[in-house]
């Protein structure tokens, strides 16, 4: 889907400026879940007491045997707070204080929802909540790096799902949970529209043209159609409700939902077949048990083994525990990566995931820093590799749902590598033609790397060979490593600065270390040792190079391209009014001569 159609798509009616709620199960699943959970656990503990209450009401002959259950425990409100309400004459006004407590808890989550409202507008996305305390968070459009959706079991089984849109910073992510689960997709597609530019470029295309005092563009003008559109569906849908049974709503109810749990992550009319990955059920188990955990495992089962021939059944509370916990993470891998798809979108690239908690995330152009390609050495003679990539806005925290969105591809052919690589630096189909097959498996000056010398050994005896440098077309690739390999890549154009240090060692072999500064993230893209000459000239090349590609960057404004793609005339006048109005072209500016600057004095 491009040009036009690609810019046009339906709008849900929610970016309109205005102030709209949550779904209204949110405040349930957002802070409810947690207390079914603790009132099931009181319950649990009180049953027995529950039951010996009950036995004598259905059953006045078991009254003495009731009394003498109480025995000793009846004023001993620590061990059996039920026997002693009972005891004192209190259970109508415990019953009347439970159903205060359960009243005043929906009428709190009620004020949540009432209090809990968000709205789109053509510079930010901002959400309000709070009853006591009123808190107000807002993320510019110009900053999104991304936007994901998650969809919990037990929010899919509401038909709710979780939006949350990333943005440049660390903690500056904005969320909207919950909203039903059609809505949050459409709400993203409006989002990334009025961030891909093409609003603003539509506007200042069409300044001055044919329209009335009361006409409020052609993005507007969708949505409010759209918008009318849905409630027009919505008083045709009520009226078709009241004439339906109760029956055929509940049946119409539950085939939406089931409909809900088997559809793909991806809709597969929003990219062509060829340029979507998807994982054999079988590649995905045989990759996590190769996983670094195997060996931890194996060690573990082994000193269960040994303690038990020796007699040493301490040992089983010991190590069980953990034995527990990393088949839990073995499962939670498998899972994960279950339904996976990948491809490539008008809007970026759409990743999805899960079986029966699904998430799906959506990377638009230019916001990618880094990207590596990594292979375990037990998953060598397969032939497997897996993604991950640094962007802006990430968090940094080491838990498990930051490094789940760091992972692009979990475990693929180096086919699906060079497949995922050429979504994400999409605009140079055969600049890594030959870098990729070189970075990944070559040695020395393979594909036109520039290898570590032959004195490197001295620092990384086995891996030397690996080590090396190569750019193409705006993109610096980064090999090394033997026993795990990697290739990092870095488009030169969303590069911070470079760094080039040595030690008293490498100073006395003639080395240093070249480090490419990003977005902070898992990948930390360096050479560990290369020549100090064709260090320093590295540097240079990678600084001036990464000024260059800076200032000409426009794939921030991917909405620009496809107005151009339909009207070369109307994109250079949208491409003049954003260079006067918007702040785009300013930021991109500062960025070239920060990454001067700041390399300028790391070189030093």
């Amino acid at each position: 889907m491009t040009g036009e159609t690609g810019i046009a798509r339906a709008s849900t009616g929610l970016a309109d400026g205005e102030w709209h709620r949550l779904h209204p199960a949110s405040p349930l699943l957002r802070g409810g879940l947690a207390f079914l959970a603790v009132l099931g656990i009181v319950i649990a503990n009180l049953r027995e007491r529950l039951a010996e209450f009950l036995i004598p009401v259905f059953s006045p002959d078991a009254d003495d045997a009731f009394d003498t259950g109480f025995g000793d425990w009846r004023n001993d409100w620590a061990n059996d707070p039920i026997g002693g309400i009972v005891s004192h004459g209190w259970l109508g006004w415990a019953l009347l204080g439970l159903v205060v407590v359960l009243v005043a808890i929906i009428a709190g989550f009620w004020l949540s929802w009432r209090f809990h409202s968000f709205r789109i507008t053509d510079e930010a996305v901002e959400v309000r909540s709070g009853i006591l305390f009123r808190s107000h968070r807002s993320a510019r459009l110009d900053r999104i790096q991304g936007i994901n959706v998650t969809r919990p079991l037990f929010a899919r089984l509401f038909g709710a799902a979780k939006l949350d849109v990333s943005v440049a910073g660390q903690s500056g992510n904005v969320q909207l949970a919950y909203l039903g689960s059609a809505l949050a997709d459409g709400l993203r597609a409006d989002i990334l529209r009025l961030s891909s530019g093409a609003r603003a470029a539509r506007a200042a295309a069409g300044a001055g043209g044919a329209r009335g005092p009361g006409a409020a563009g052609p993005g507007a003008a969708a949505g409010l159609s759209a918008a009318a559109d849905a409630d027009a569906t919505t008083d045709a849908a009520g009226h078709a409700g009241t004439e339906a049974s109760a029956r055929s709503r509940t049946a119409d109810l539950l085939n939406r939902r089931v409909d809900e749990f088997l559809a793909p992550e991806l809709d597969p009319a929003l990219a062509p077949p060829e340029s979507v990955v998807h994982l054999p059920i079988g590649r995905v188990i045989g990759s996590t048990l190769l996983g670094g955990w195997t060996i931890w495992l194996i060690l573990m089962i082994a000193l269960i083994v040994a303690g038990t021939i020796n007699g040493w059944f301490w040992i089983w509370f010991s190590i069980v525990p953990g034995v527990i916990g990393l088949a839990s993470y073995a499962w939670s891998q498998i899972t994960k990566s279950l339904r996976y798809s990948i491809a490539g979108t008008p809007d970026g690239v759409r990743i999805g995931h899960g079986l029966l908690s699904t998430a799906n995330r959506t990377i638009p152009p230019g916001r990618v820093h880094a990207i590596e390609a990594s292979q375990w050495i037990l998953w060598r003679p397969f032939g497997w590799w897996s993604v991950r990539v640094n962007l802006a806005g990430q968090s940094i925290s080491a838990n498990a749902e930051s490094q789940t969105r760091t992972i692009v591809l979990p475990v693929g052919t180096a086919d699906d590598v060079r497949r995922v690589l050429a979504l994400m630096l999409p605009g140079e189909p055969g600049a890594l033609d030959a870098l990729v097959p070189a970075g990944l498996t070559g040695r020395g000056d393979d594909g036109g790397f520039e290898p570590a010398p032959r004195r490197a050994a001295w620092l990384h005896p086995f891996s030397w060979r690996r080590i090396g440098w190569a750019e193409r077309e705006g993109v610096a690739a980064l090999r090394r490593g033997v026993l795990s390999r990697s290739l990092v890549l870095v488009p030169l154009a969303r590069l911070q600065s470079v760094a080039v240090s040595d030690g008293p060692l490498r100073r006395m072999l003639r080395l240093a270390t070249i480090r490419l500064h990003t977005v902070m993230g898992p990948i930390t893209p360096r050479v560990p040792v290369l020549d100090a000459v064709a260090a320093e000239r590295a540097w240079a090349h990678l600084a001036g190079e990464a000024i260059v590609r800076a200032a000409g960057d426009t794939s921030h404004h991917w909405g620009l391209a496809a107005i151009g793609a339909a009207d070369p005339a109307r994109s250079s006048e949208a491409e003049v009014g954003e260079a006067g109005v918007g702040e785009a072209g300013v930021g991109e500016a500062g960025a070239g001569e920060a990454a001067v600057g700041e390399a300028g004095v790391s070189g030093a």
